[in-house]
C-alpha cells in the first residue's frame, strides 16, 4: 500500500464516520492555506492529502477497495472482480484534485459564520481581529534606526483546538526617519480564534518627547534663547546632534524676535529618500534686560541712536 490514508487523517483502521469527521475538521482547519500564509505550499499539499484521505475513507465503496487493494488499485480502477467481497470497479479509477478539497471543506464550513465562498468556489476563512500595540521610540532611535527584540504573549490553538498561551520573541527593525504612526505588521502573529485564521500583530511607532529637539515632519526644531547683546552683536551656538556630532553654528545676522535660522540637511532622515534629510530650524527667543541704568541707556542711545530708524 502506497499512501496510508488512516495515518494521514490520524485515525485508526476501524474509525467510525464520526471519528473521520472529527479528525478531518480539526486537520482541515489547521492546514487550510488561508491559515498558513508563511508556508502556503506545504499547507496546500497537506490540505489536499487530508481531503483526499477523508474522501476515500468516508465513502464505503472506496474505503473497501482501498483496504483490500491499496491506493494504486483504487486510482487505476484495476482490482480483482472475483474477490469474495463483491466489490467491482468501473475501470475509470479514482482521481482527486484541489477543487475536490475545497468542495469537501465547503460541506463542513461553507455555511458557518466566518467563512465565505467566492464565485470561484473557494472557501475563505475570516481572520481573527488584529492586535495593535504602541512602540514608543526615542528621537535618537528614529534618527539613527535601531533593532528591537519584543517579547509577546499570544493565544494559539493546540492540536485539539484548545486555546493556549505561548510566548515568542519578535525582531523589529526600526528604519531611520520613520514617523509616529508608522506600522510594522507581523502577519498571523496575533491571537488565534476557533473557526478563524490567526490575526495579524501590528506595532505602531510612537515618538517619545525629547529634551532638546522637537520634530516637525522631516525637520528638527530647537528653541534657542539669546541675549539682546548676542542678538545684536552675533554669537556662535554649539549643539549636539541626535547622532552625537558637535555642530558649531555661527549667528552673524541681527536676530529679531521670532527670527528662525535654517540649517539644511541637519534634520531627520527621509525614510523614502535614503541619504536625504530635512532641515534643522533654530527658533530664537531674545532675552531683553528687565532694567537698565541711566548710563546704560545713554550708551545705547549713543551707539544705536543713528541706526534706530
Amino acid at each position: 500500500m502506497g499512501v496510508d490514508y488512516y495515518k494521514t487523517l490520524k485515525v485508526s483502521r476501524n474509525a467510525s464516520e464520526e471519528d473521520l469527521k472529527k479528525s478531518y475538521k480539526r486537520l482541515a482547519m489547521k492546514w487550510h492555506p488561508d491559515k498558513n500564509s508563511e508556508n502556503k505550499k506545504e499547507a496546500e499539499a497537506k490540505f489536499k492529502q487530508i481531503s483526499e484521505a477523508y474522501d476515500v475513507l468516508s465513502d464505503p465503496q472506496k474505503r473497501q477497495i482501498y483496504d483490500l487493494y491499496g491506493d494504486e488499485a483504487l486510482k487505476s480502477g484495476q482490482f480483482d472482480p472475483s474477490s469474495p467481497s463483491g466489490v467491482y470497479g468501473d475501470g475509470r479509477g479514482f482521481k482527486f484534485n484541489s477543487r475536490d478539497a475545497e468542495d469537501i471543506f465547503a460541506e463542513f464550513f461553507g455555511g458557518s459564520a466566518g467563512y465565505t465562498r467566492s464565485t470561484g468556489g473557494t472557501v475563505r476563512i475570516r481572520k481573527a481581529a488584529p492586535v495593535e500595540n504602541k512602540l514608543p521610540c526615542s528621537l535618537e532611535e528614529l534618527y539613527k534606526g535601531s533593532k528591537r527584540k519584543m517579547k509577546i504573549s499570544r493565544i494559539v490553538l493546540d492540536g485539539t483546538g484548545k486555546p493556549t498561551t505561548i510566548e515568542e520573541v519578535l525582531a523589529i527593525h526600526i528604519k531611520p526617519g520613520w514617523k509616529k504612526g508608522t506600522k510594522i505588521t507581523f502577519p498571523e502573529k496575533g491571537n488565534h480564534e476557533p473557526g478563524a485564521a490567526p490575526g495579524d500583530l501590528t506595532f505602531v511607532i510612537d515618538e517619545k518627547p525629547h529634551d532638546v529637539f522637537k520634530r516637525d515632519g522631516n525637520d528638527l526644531v530647537i528653541n534657542q534663547k539669546i541675549s539682546l547683546v548676542d542678538a545684536l552683536a552675533g554669537k556662535t551656538i554649539n549643539l549636539t546632534s541626535l547622532d552625537g556630532r558637535e555642530l558649531t553654528i555661527p549667528i552673524t545676522d541681527v536676530v529679531k524676535p521670532g527670527h528662525e535660522q535654517i540649517i539644511p540637511n541637519e534634520g531627520m532622515p527621509i525614510s523614502k529618500e535614503p541619504g536625504k534629510k530635512g532641515k534643522l530650524r533654530i527658533k530664537f527667543e531674545v532675552k531683553f534686560p528687565s532694567r537698565l541704568s541711566t548710563d546704560q541707556k545713554f550708551d545705547i542711545r549713543r551707539v544705536l541712536g543713528r541706526t534706530a530708524n
